[in-house]
């Protein structure tokens, strides 16, 4: 048994790096036990996210409890749940979809890879989703079987989303926190909200309110209004939706019972100015048929689209023209405009009008290949906004011009046929009120962000009548809830016509701004709202140079309009835009994104190409491993309810291998992996969210291994206790279904964990990390697994590969550990593994065919290795030979070359050894030193100077008994083979037997030779903690790998885990000690490293130090001398030369730094110029020379 090294001071380094400040400073997480949580929680408009996440783990727990009910009670029935399923998958999408656009966005602004990996995970849920509601849309309910499928994928869930707000709580909100001002803060969360559809709103305020508590709902309400703009009209309508239909203020009993006076704008009657029942009574006497088709208004909304698709169409061509591609950008911006409008209606059609009209009629495929094709279009156009001056070529012209015609073809078509199919029908089958109702509610699909924009945009295509009558229909089809929200759309909708007159007015027979405005001005002042209002600086509309607006502001400059605000978004300056795919507000399982990555905040992330033969990718092959494991775990787990208990105790079995695996896999990644990414200045903080993905499932798995424990205890006790049988199995039923929901979570929680890093972390290697670096990452992370670890990890990983994935994989290993005894330790796992599943071999075959078998170093190696027979049979010459042939050998390694050519050279004396006539000595009578020897005779503790064992070994080289391999060297004249040790000798029975852990006679009853077994050293050790290193192939002192020791690969030596970064030098250790001469790499003696990289025994260090401070090898200082160099410059500046010395100067060189200077003469000490050393020595010595240098 070697020792480790141990010695060398360091710098204690691990942990993943933190987050420094412009995307990499340092970011405290948010303490909810500290004293000043509240005064955060009011100072900090972004802690209303922990309200949402609050209210949706709320929804999510009482739907996992209903499940489980549900399973586990056959007569409940599942309407009820259906229900609660879309609820809170329409609830948790929105919640989604809007931090993708807004939250997420700003944050990568500021701090960089964060933002993605969560969006990702919103990917990840919305795959559980459709997986939970496909198992719900299929024919499997009336199995027995689809309750607790049903209650695991509930589970599965909720542990997926509680982990993801856990992480966000953790990481994204304590960035925003410190990341953003007050003001800044204030405007991502409204512009959150506003990017929820408003009919999603008016459904997800009520119920966040209900699921809080009465003072977080003053703390949210305080909160709300921080954030919302300081206008009554926003914030009616804010808090109308909060405490829901029930407080909203009613409007006047009498409506025509009021009039209301305005101001003159010029000379003449004001537009406002006549009473609003006789401008109702007027227009409604003035109806003509539009009114009683409202349906056709999507006539209005197909004739916008297709004239500003034109536009767009006329200008893809005017830039082929010119070839000026300088307003790309602002093209590309109302190109993105546009896509929102058709898909937010293609949205309303598939949620809204056609499921009124015919359950049956759908246009979803036309819908999903125009989102495509907008997709094609924008991503068309970024790649000629990165290619810069090469983007002027006749072949992107061309392909932007064809885009554009076929987008317009296939909306023109699409449009036709629902004008065809979908519009006679609602004509016929819906009355004049019912048709208003599906277009307003199909207004409410879009969020009040698009809105403000959509409705002046589509009303300033319109003519004076058309206008009116759309506003007409939008006031008679709201609810009288909605009063603040249909005036703040009449308000933007009049935004759009360039006259001077109020739509709105003419449209209902009063103004609803001016309306409302006069019933919450506390003033009672009347102003007419045709007169301009005082500008907000976010409300105007913003002209780009091409003379395109912005897509927050497709209007025509109005001069005067009704005084309703805006939502103060357009100009912000936080998000970067609406990225995600905008049809998943839709849910439909099938539908494409809107850009073809998954995120494109980085469009170079490519998917996983498994074709590359990366280094790294080693570890990613763990990943199928995993895969294939959490599978059977998930489909076995099922089967738990009817098992017995072989079966049971097989899955807890095949569940502990794979946590402990897991956890292997994990750590390495997190103390080797992970920093390394972290240490590349563009990756700062992209694996923090990985580190806790791994605390959080190591927590899942510790509840299952929990779970698993008490199911265990009560199958035994159900054998047993036959009086509760009923309330045992049902008991075990219940905790069955868990532990099958808790399967089905660990499964989706870690498939989704790795799928993420293979999205995300692979690419980064290609990228950031050449081949030597990514095997130097490899043979770090092989370094930290011990042997006992890589045993189960093989078989376990090679299982699932294919024979080449093998092949690639384990050359990949043994580059990585060329410098070790990686491949022989692997050779004898493999031999030992194969001679263990074959037949046992008889007791009394020729012990020289075993030694035959061990001189092999390679098993595919057909050259002739002779044995001691053969060896017997040579002659001198003969044995010259052979001896030289090994010397000349360049495929053995140095040691191994040594050790046969030293049992070669002694070989006649062995194999005459081999040839003395032997008895049968099962028993240990007749043999050399069958007696039992002591550690301690006293206490008759059985051992030898060396070690406590219970044991002796049989020498293979001369059959005789010693204790330990020192005590057979230290008496013989050749040195012993551990590895080729296949007998021992039990010092308790005496008698002689196959070498092993414990003793295999009845009459020891299994006494254990000692605490500690190494079956590839035949070494036992019953006093120190001892591990086998595969890359050392030898015992060391220590807890192991990975714990308190690594194995460096190019040093090939067991280090400290503190001396991570340390001097490696090449095989450094397969050297001689320089003071004692003893062979340092399988030395029992503690080893200690210097700085310059050269080792000698503690013990020989601390004698050579008392007399010398330079390495004995490269004379190098084997510290830090500084102070005793101080005491020699206080020597020698006390010191005076005679006068004939002064003026000298000798040339030395320095042994610390290497470098050449001058120094004033001296017969001892020599300074060196360079670093001050005193190290140096004396190359030239000049009569008088000027020693200034």
């Amino acid at each position: 048994m070697a020792t480790p090294l141990t010695g060398l001071q360091h710098r204690d380094v691990g942990g993943v790096a933190v987050m420094a400040a412009s995307g990499g400073g340092a970011v405290s997480q948010i303490d909810p036990s500290s004293s000043n949580k509240s005064s955060k929680k009011q100072s900090s408009p972004i802690h209303i996210f922990l309200y949402f996440h609050k209210a949706i783990r709320s929804e999510l727990d009482a739907l996992h409890r209903s499940a489980i009910y549900f399973a586990t009670n056959s007569h409940v029935e599942i309407e009820p749940l259906l229900k609660r399923y879309h609820f809170l998958r329409s609830i948790y999408k929105h919640h989604c979809n809007a931090e993708d656009e807004v939250i997420f966005p700003a944050l990568d602004i500021r701090v960089k890879n964060v933002a993605r990996t969560y969006s990702l995970e919103h990917e990840g849920e919305s795959v559980i989703f459709d997986q939970l509601f496909t198992l719900l849309d299929s024919d499997m309910q009336n199995k027995e079987s689809f309750r607790r499928e049903l209650a695991s994928c509930t589970g599965a869930l909720l542990t997926s989303i509680s982990q993801h707000m856990s992480k966000e709580e953790e990481q994204v909100i304590p960035l925003l926190v410190e990341k953003f001002s007050f003001e800044e803060q204030a405007s991502l969360v409204w512009q959150f909200l506003c990017s929820i559809s408003v009919n999603m709103m008016a459904e997800f305020l009520p119920w966040l309110s209900a699921s809080v508590s009465s003072d977080e709902r003053q703390e949210m309400r305080s909160c709300l209004c921080r954030v919302i703009p300081e206008e009554k009209l926003l914030q009616q309508i804010i808090f109308t939706w909060m405490d829901g239909a029930s407080v909203f203020k009613k409007r006047k009993k009498i409506e025509d019972e009021v009039t209301y006076q305005c101001s003159p704008v010029s000379e003449g009657n004001c537009p406002c100015s006549s009473s609003r029942t006789r401008k109702r009574e007027s227009f409604l006497r003035s109806s003509d048929t539009p009114l009683d088709r409202p349906i056709d208004e999507i006539l209005h909304w197909h004739k916008a689209i297709k004239k500003e698709l034109v536009d767009i169409a006329e200008a893809a061509r005017r830039i082929q023209s010119s070839g000026d591609f300088s307003d790309l950008s602002a093209f590309n911006k109302r190109l993105h405009f546009i896509a929102e409008v058709c898909i937010f209606h293609s949205i309303a059609e598939d949620k809204v009008i056609f499921p009124a009209v015919d359950a049956e009629l759908s246009f979803a495929q036309e819908h999903a290949e125009e989102e495509s094709e907008f997709g094609k279009f924008r991503f068309l156009i970024e790649n000629i906004e990165n290619d810069g001056a090469n983007s002027s070529s006749s072949e992107f012209c061309s392909k932007l011009c064809s885009h554009a015609d076929h987008i317009m073809t296939i909306i023109d078509n699409h449009f036709k046929n629902e004008e065809l199919q979908v519009l006679p029908l609602a004509r016929k089958h819906f009355s004049p009120k019912k048709q208003r109702e599906l277009l307003y509610q199909s207004l409410c699909v879009m969020p009040l962000r698009l809105i403000e924009c959509v409705l002046p945009w589509l009303v300033g295509s319109l003519t004076e009548e058309e206008a009116k009558s759309f506003l007409h229909n939008m006031h008679m089809a709201a609810p009288a809830s909605d009063s603040a929200l249909v005036t703040l759309f009449s308000g933007w909708a009049c935004k759009g016509r360039p006259q001077e007159t109020c739509l709105s007015s003419s449209a209902t027979g009063c103004c609803p701004a001016k309306a409302f405005l006069e019933e919450n001005d506390g003033s009672g002042t009347s102003f007419c709202p045709c007169n301009p209002p005082t500008k907000r600086p976010n409300s105007n509309p913003r002209k780009e140079s091409n003379g395109f607006t912005t897509p927050g502001s497709l209007t025509v400059q109005v001069k005067q309009s009704c005084c309703v605000p805006g939502l103060g978004m357009n100009s912000n300056k936080l998000v970067a835009g609406s990225i995600k795919s905008l049809r998943s507000s839709s849910f439909g399982p099938s539908a494409p994104s809107l850009s073809s990555s998954l995120f494109n905040w980085e469009t170079g992330i490519s998917l996983i190409d498994e074709g590359t033969g990366r280094p790294i990718d080693t570890i990613f092959k763990f990943h199928k491993a995993i895969r294939k494991d959490l599978e059977f775990l998930d489909v076995e787990s099922g089967k738990l309810n009817e098992s017995g208990e072989s079966f049971l105790h097989q899955f807890n079995g095949r569940f502990r291998l794979l946590w402990g695996l897991y956890r292997a896999h994990s750590n390495a990644e997190d103390d080797i992996v992970f920093p390394a990414l972290e240490s590349k200045e563009t990756l700062h903080n992209v694996s923090h969210s990985y580190t806790l993905d791994h605390k959080q499932e190591e927590k899942l798995f510790e509840d299952i291994s929990t779970s698993l424990f008490e199911l265990c205890e009560l199958h035994d006790k159900s054998k047993f206790d036959s009086s509760n049988c009923n309330d045992a199995l049902r008991n075990y039923s219940e905790l069955a279904t868990k532990v099958q929901g808790m399967c089905k979570s660990i499964r989706v929680t870690l498939d989704q964990h790795i799928l993420r890093e293979e999205l995300e972390l692979w690419p980064l290697f290609d990228r950031h990390f050449s081949v030597e670096e990514q095997d130097k990452l490899v043979g770090r992370i092989i370094g930290t697994t011990g042997a006992e670890v890589l045993q189960s990890m093989l078989p376990w990983v090679t299982s699932v590969l294919t024979q080449e994935e093998q092949n690639t994989m384990m050359d990949t290993w043994k580059q990585a550990t060329k410098n070790t005894m990686f491949t022989e330790w692997l050779n004898e796992w493999w031999e030992g593994s194969s001679s263990s599943e074959a037949s046992p071999s008889e007791s009394d075959k020729d012990i020289s065919q075993g030694s035959d078998s061990h001189e092999a170093l390679d098993p595919n190696d057909y050259t002739f290795k002779p044995g001691w027979k053969d060896i017997f049979r040579m002659n001198q010459n003969e044995l010259e030979s052979e001896i030289r042939k090994v010397s000349r050998d360049p495929t053995l390694d140095p040691r191994r070359k040594a050790y046969l050519i030293q049992n070669l050279m002694t070989s006649r004396w062995i194999a005459a050894q081999q040839k003395l006539p032997q008895g049968d000595m099962s028993d240990g009578e007749g043999l050399h030193g069958c007696s039992p020897s002591f550690r301690d005779a006293e206490k008759q503790v059985f051992g030898c100077e060396h070690y406590k064992r219970n044991c002796k070994l049989r020498a293979a080289c001369c059959q005789k008994l010693f204790t330990c391999r020192f005590c057979h060297d230290n008496v013989s004249d050749h040195t012993m083979d551990r590895k080729a040790t296949t007998e021992m000798m039990c010092m308790n029975c005496l008698k002689v037997q196959p070498v092993g852990p414990v003793c295999s006679t009845p009459s020891c009853n299994g006494l254990s030779m000692a605490k500690y077994y190494c079956s590839y050293c035949k070494f036992f050790d019953d006093e120190r903690t001892v591990y086998h290193c595969p890359f050392c192939n030898l015992c060391r002192l220590g807890t192991g790998l990975g714990i308190d020791f690594f194995h460096c690969m190019t040093c090939n030596y067991c280090l400290g885990i503190k001396l991570v970064d340390h001097k490696c030098r090449e095989k450094g250790l397969e050297t001689n000690c320089p003071i004692c001469c003893d062979f340092l790499f399988t030395s029992s003696a503690a080893v200690r490293a210097l700085p310059c990289g050269h080792f000698m025994h503690s013990a020989c260090f601390q004698a050579y130090a008392c007399t010398h401070y330079i390495c004995p090898i490269c004379s190098k200082s084997m510290g830090d001398m500084s102070v005793y160099f101080g005491m020699l410059d206080a020597l020698m500046g006390s010191e005076v030369l005679p006068e004939e010395y002064r003026n000298r100067s000798q040339d030395i060189l320095c042994n610390d730094c290497g470098k050449k200077g001058s120094a004033p003469f001296h017969w001892l000490y020599h300074k060196c110029g360079s670093c001050g050393s005193y190290n140096t020595r004396v190359i030239k010595v000049d009569s008088i020379a000027d020693c200034s240098s």
